[in-house]
């Protein structure tokens, strides 16, 4: 079954097109690879999913919704797209807390227990400003997964890791998809698409083909 279903979407800025005509559609409770160069749309088609990016034509509906028409946002998504946005001289668990307070879906264990998940030590009063690229991407996926979200959007999740990091969040992401979430995945490192993909989509100038299976 299809909880997401793209239908003849482009999106043009001025005179740049960075979706043409793509129409896709993602199966619940499978990890979904979306592959392409820098520049290819894969960002861009994340973002109009997630409703933060309005389409110039074409529709998108999560779980039969259409996003912009019936809903603005689709609830329950977690989103890890481009540099997360923290606070510097605040804790990770600070953090997470002062955005947990915005919707007031999860209490501090919860909080506690999805930077437990990533690797990361709730209870570590270092600042965010003093974090390492790979200590801020786990921070933003310990963000992403916080409120238990079923579907996930993970662009580049492994930036900044060291193998060992990269390692921790493969299993995570098994983990998740075991959960039975549904999980959109960019990565330019082929390994993580060979062994975490169900599917694999391939971009390219705004276009989109699905290479596997």
């Amino acid at each position: 079954m299809a909880i997401i279903e793209v239908k003849n979407a482009t999106k043009k800025f001025r005179e740049s097109t960075a979706l043409s005509d793509v129409t896709v559609s993602f199966e619940k409770g499978l990890i979904h690879g979306v592959i392409g160069r820098n520049g290819s749309g894969k960002t861009v088609l994340f973002k109009s999913i997630c409703g933060l990016m309005h389409l110039t034509e074409g529709e998108i509906l999560v779980r039969g919704k259409r996003v912009g028409k019936d809903i603005d946002v689709p609830p329950d998504i977690g989103i890890v797209i481009e540099n997360p946005g923290f606070l510097p001289s605040y804790s990770g668990m600070r953090n997470l807390m002062y955005l947990a307070k915005i919707r007031n879906l999860v209490d501090r264990s919860q909080v506690e227990e999805s930077m437990r998940f990533v690797g990361l030590d709730p209870k570590s009063k270092k600042h965010v400003a003093k974090y390492s690229m790979g200590m801020r991407q786990r921070l933003a996926i310990a963000q992403a997964t916080m409120e238990n979200p079923d579907i996930l959007f993970l662009d580049e999740p492994m930036n900044g890791l060291d193998n060992q990091g990269v390692k921790e969040i493969r299993e995570a992401i098994r983990t998740l998809k075991e959960q039975g979430k549904t999980i959109l995945l960019a990565s330019h490192n082929p390994l993580d698409i060979e062994e975490l993909c169900d599917t694999v989509h391939e971009m390219d100038a705004g276009v989109i083909r699905q290479v596997r299976p």
